[in-house]
């Protein structure tokens, strides 16, 4: 009997979910709790792993194709069954009669066919060309992505068959220019990107205020403890956990920051689940650091990195991407030197830092060259008044420029 491949419940909210790669095709053995197929919801990417021994018989869902949860998507024969059966049907042919000669093979009667090639991708212009020239697919070798046969491919292929010589172009007529279109369905988490920031603008009222910071201490102090943090914690510290230190100690200053509106209530909370923006292979995705005012610098600049990994190799869990009281987005790691981060709802504030670079400033009186940071912070206005964001971004400065501060929580 064959074993279902079944889409698992990924999350309260998380209805329908998009197949991604099937890492096993039909005819393909398995073991039990293999990976079978890359499900993709718009929170995170999970694998599937097989629920029993056997061969992949049967897939129901290409890629790109949307599955609900619950639906069955492909099937596993356990193993043996088939030779089990045969086996059977042997035994009931039993007779007296003499063995025919088995038949000759299929090989032996037929010659050989050469292995039909699948076939490309290919261009509707290119299409359009074949059809011109009386070419098929399985002549042509094509070179554009993904094994996309091109418009150019079929031309150059059919140029040396030409009789007759090119026309050259005129000097004064420009070449046809090729251009190409790829159309690729847009993935579960970048469709829930698009969703959620698109909620954010019509339902929040929000605003951004910025400032910058002198991160001369902080520089200083990194390099001075580098090699010993380094040497006892398996990691480097980075400049991340200052900043998180820095928000939780701003948060407690100003509540509204780390509160929500619920319905016509504000939900302020005393705890600080910070979310971490980082990229994904399939987008920015926001995994949450739980009760960071408990966690150390080493345990936050240790999460922060399994964040960051995991989230490249697409194996975060739903969980830890739900939830969280406020964000931190880093865009200075893609060199951006400003920007207006958008709010997560239903949070009410999120804090954008951004690219570090040296600067002419005025020190007591003096010009002097420093290494500045502008960051940004987007609330929603509707919780959170311009005196409060103000407030917030100068606590942070203060911080960061006096970093021992953090341990005196001054």
């Amino acid at each position: 009997m064959a074993t279902e491949l079944i889409v698992p419940a990924l999350g309260e909210s998380i209805t329908e979910v998009q197949i991604g790669s099937w890492l096993k095709s039909e005819g393909e053995d398995v073991r039990r709790d293999d990976p079978v197929v890359e499900l993709e919801s718009d929170k995170a990417t999970v694998e599937l792993p097989a629920p029993a021994s056997g061969k992949i018989s049967r897939l129901l869902k290409k890629t790109g194709e949307t599955a609900a949860i619950g639906e069955v998507i492909g099937y596993i024969e356990a193993d043996g069954a088939g030779s089990v059966a045969a086996v059977k049907q042997v035994s009931k042919k039993k007779s007296k009669e003499p063995v025919a000669p088995p038949p000759a093979s299929r090989e032996e009667a037929a010659p050989k066919e050469t292995p039909r090639r699948s076939e490309p991708a290919v261009s509707p212009a290119a299409r359009r060309v074949l059809a011109e020239k009386g070419l098929s697919t399985a002549e042509v070798s094509a070179s554009g992505k993904g094994g996309r046969l091109l418009k150019e491919d079929v031309l150059k292929f059919a140029e040396p068959a030409s009789a007759e010589p090119a026309a050259e172009p005129s000097p004064t007529t420009p070449a046809p220019e090729i251009r190409e279109e790829e159309i690729v369905p847009m993935t579960s988490i970048r469709r829930r990107i698009a969703q959620r920031l698109v909620e954010a603008q019509q339902t929040a009222a929000l605003l951004t205020t910025f400032n910058e910071i002198d991160m001369t201490a902080v520089i200083a102090l990194r390099r001075e403890y580098q090699e010993q943090f380094q040497e006892r914690y398996q990691i480097k510290v980075g400049f991340m956990s200052f900043f998180v230190k820095a928000t939780i100690e701003a948060l407690k200053e100003v509540p509204a920051l780390n509160a929500e509106i619920r319905g016509e209530d504000i939900v302020y909370r005393n705890y600080y689940d910070i979310g971490i923006a980082v990229g994904s292979g399939k987008g920015l995705v926001v995994p949450v650091l739980r009760g960071a005012e408990r966690l150390s610098f080493a345990e936050i600049e240790q999460a922060i990195a399994d964040f960051a990994r995991r989230a490249k190799e697409n194996k975060l869990q739903i969980g830890e991407l739900q939830g969280g009281t406020f964000t931190i987005s880093n865009g200075g790691i893609y060199g951006s030197l400003l920007s207006t981060p958008i709010v997560n709802p239903p949070q009410s504030g999120v804090l954008g830092m951004h690219a570090i670079q040296d600067r002419p400033v005025a020190r007591s009186g003096q010009v002097v060259i420093r290494p500045m940071m502008y960051v940004a912070l987007t609330y929603d206005h509707r919780l959170v008044d311009g005196r409060e964001a103000v407030t917030f971004l100068l606590r942070i400065k203060e911080i960061i420029e006096d970093p021992p501060r953090m341990l005196l929580e001054i």
